[in-house]
């Protein structure tokens, strides 16, 4: 509760503390639903009241030793000494697991390392109680992650070569098995007293009819995004254990039940006005069909009193689950109506009692809300909803679907200065490095030297950024990573006109530009040291042949030359199947795989002129550059070659160069005497 001494930066502040904190726990949990899901089903087959026994009791028509009782732990298989069935170890061992691991990677810059870790660290947890363990997952697993990332740092680039592995291996072993031993002894009782704890508040609530009363703090919380705590960090463990007792639990439907927001939303249909009404009917559809719940905050936001109508809405729903004694088998996830029905027990009461939830807590929202908008006399700002939206976004942190629906600038993506850019590719090694150098160089020749431009791996993207450049077909993939930034797809990385347009949108985000330097933005030109391109790795006149074939005679020469293994060749050829290193500008960069560094021994390039040209996919190629990397050493020479493939002067020396010399003058490497 804030004080009378807190100022309202303070209450801001602890507020997107929680709301953090909410984002941060469902992302351990949001990942994982699929697991949640297939247990969810196969709970609701298998075990003694599910689908395939009738709902069991006087309708059960199978053996207690039959393969349903089985895989349900039912019947003869009821005890562990028999199998007990995979219900109680998938809740049990695998969603706990799951969300350790998932947690110590999030907290290790998302490496598997810090899942593994986590997982490890959880199993003791597990092992130590008696109930499911979700909120041990939830503290060991990033507590794991963020322990072995710490714990690394400290002997990073001091390790001789050659025993990185050894010492990886052992410190995460080592370190995981103490974390266990601590969960084991030391945390498992104290989080088991806690489920208990709260287990007993539920069940008080529960008894003396109050739960409907729960819907004072769950909608409030869920237009602020407070939601997530409550949800993953409470409701749903609480759920899933009640789950595994009794084959249900109420508390699934407490949040992720979609009636009071459709009512809500019908009712700025029929009696909002301007934009608001005109965007309330796809926002319903959204909301109670695609289970997006997150469409109606900000027509809650920018009316607060209509929070009224969503406690009238939860209270109802909830008050008439309890009176059904209804509820789901797992959670409902997203929390539309097909989700909630999938994951309903179908026993009729139950069903009923779910309908009419839905039905009574949509009627409800809907009667407030349409008495709050009737007798609401002030006049609409067509741009009152697009603020309410932005407003949103700035607590989330991050885009929604709401902007869709509204346009305007809530729908532009990041807003501020755009000081941090990355290039983005499936390796992080060839393609990006070029396309940043590119870019790089026209940001910083343009006057904005304080913009930042780099290269990553689409795995390895953190929500930091505020612009995303990728291949048009990784931008998908690239925006599952980083939901705040502005995207741009481009298809040529060497000469592609939206470099313009970024130039020109780092000019309107940012203001005036400093004046330009003279010479090259970064300063001097890198002077490369020598090594990374052999004489005996380049070859002028390569006879015409097709796109495997010059993949291979440019991973052939790097295995000549001592730079990688032969299996690093057939990883340049499963790099290409997934996007294609054509550059533009009669550029192509075949590598490999992330996965093949291991087959690299040390960093160099290729070179293969093709004076007829050749077809990359539908594209002239005249210059073939394999790439062999171990770490960034190649990362100056790749800038270079950008640099020299975009200038028209350059790539006419490369054409018309006659000896091996030439082409590593160019390059800007000097050949040994």
């Amino acid at each position: 509760m804030a004080t009378a001494t807190q100022t309202p930066a303070e209450r801001t502040s602890a507020r997107v503390h929680v709301q953090r904190f909410g984002t941060f726990l469902s992302n351990m949990v949001m990942p994982n639903i699929g697991a949640f899901i297939a247990w969810g089903l196969i709970t609701a087959m298998f075990i003694e009241v599910g689908w395939l026994n009738l709902g069991g009791g006087d309708h059960g028509w199978l053996s207690p030793n039959s393969w349903v009782a089985h895989i349900g732990g039912w019947g003869n298989w009821a005890d562990g000494a028999n199998g007990g069935g995979i219900v109680g170890p998938m809740i049990t061992y695998l969603l706990p697991i799951l969300i350790g691991y998932t947690g110590g990677k999030m907290m290790y810059n998302d490496l598997v390392r810090g899942g593994v870790v986590g997982a490890i660290a959880t199993f003791g947890v597990i092992a130590g109680t008696s109930v499911p363990m979700f909120m041990g997952a939830m503290i060991m697993g990033p507590l794991a992650g963020w322990s072995m990332k710490h714990i690394d740092g400290l002997w990073a680039g001091k390790i001789k070569p050659g025993f990185e592995m050894l010492v990886d291996n052992f410190s995460a072993g080592i370190w995981g098995g103490i974390l266990a031993t601590f969960g084991f002894f030391a945390l498992s009782d104290v989080l088991t007293w806690i489920s208990d704890r709260l287990g007993d508040g539920v069940e008080f609530l529960v008894e003396h009819d109050l739960l409907p009363f729960a819907s004072f703090v769950i909608e409030p919380a869920k237009v602020l995004f407070l939601n997530n705590a409550l949800n993953h960090g409470v409701l749903t463990p609480l759920g899933l254990n009640e789950s595994a007792e009794s084959g249900k639990s109420i508390l699934f439907l407490l949040e992720a039940n979609p009636a009071a927001g459709i009512g809500l939303l019908l009712a700025y249909s029929i009696f909002g006005k301007g934009l608001a009404k005109a965007s309330a009917p796809g926002a319903a559809i959204i909301h109670f069909f695609g289970g997006i719940h997150e469409v109606y905050f900000p027509f809650v936001l920018m009316k607060p009193k209509l929070i009224l109508a969503m406690i009238a809405g939860g209270f109802t729903q909830i008050l008439i689950n309890v009176i059904f004694s209804s509820g789901l088998r797992s959670p409902a996830a997203p929390g539309s109506v097909f989700a909630v029905y999938i994951s309903a027990p179908t026993d009729l009461k139950n069903l009923t009692g779910v309908t009419l939830s839905i039905i009574g807590g949509a009627a409800a929202s809907f009667f407030v809300a349409a008495i709050l908008l009737k007798t609401d006399k002030t006049i609409e700002a067509e741009d009152e909803l697009v603020s309410a939206t932005a407003s949103m976004e700035a607590m989330k942190g991050k885009k929604s679907v709401a902007s869709s629906l509204v346009g305007g600038s809530a729908a532009t993506g990041h807003a501020g200065p755009i000081n941090h850019i990355v290039f983005a590719c499936d390796a992080g090694m060839g393609s990006s490095a070029m396309g940043a150098s590119v870019l790089r160089k026209k940001i910083h020749g343009a006057g904005f030297p304080e913009v930042t431009v780099v290269n990553k791996a689409i795995a390895n993207l953190t929500d930091e950024y505020d612009l995303v450049v990728t291949h048009q077909d990784l931008t998908a993939r690239a925006q599952l990573k980083t939901r705040s930034a502005i995207h741009v797809s481009v298809e040529n990385f060497m000469g592609s006109p939206r470099y313009d347009e970024i130039v020109e949108l780092v000019r309107q985000h940012n203001g005036a530009a400093a004046p330009a330097s003279v010479g090259s933005a970064d300063g001097e030109e890198p002077a490369l040291a020598g090594g990374l391109l052999s004489p005996e790795a380049v070859v002028l006149d390569a006879p015409a042949e097709s796109r495997d074939a010059a993949i291979t005679r440019a991973g052939e020469l790097l295995v000549a030359v001592g730079a990688a293994g032969p299996a690093y060749v057939d990883a340049m050829h499963l790099r290409e199947t997934s996007v294609s290193t054509a550059m533009g500008n009669g550029l192509a960069i075949p590598h490999g795989t992330n996965e093949a560094k291991g087959s690299v021994s040390r960093t160099a390039i290729s070179f293969v002129r093709y004076p007829e040209g050749i077809d990359w996919n539908g594209k002239p190629v005249k210059f073939v550059i394999g790439i062999a990397a171990l770490g960034n050493e190649h990362l100056k020479l790749l800038g270079r070659i950008a640099e020299i493939f975009v200038d028209p002067t350059q790539v006419a020396r490369l054409e018309q160069a006659t000896s091996v010399a030439d082409v590593m003058a160019v390059l800007g490497e000097v050949q040994p005497a």
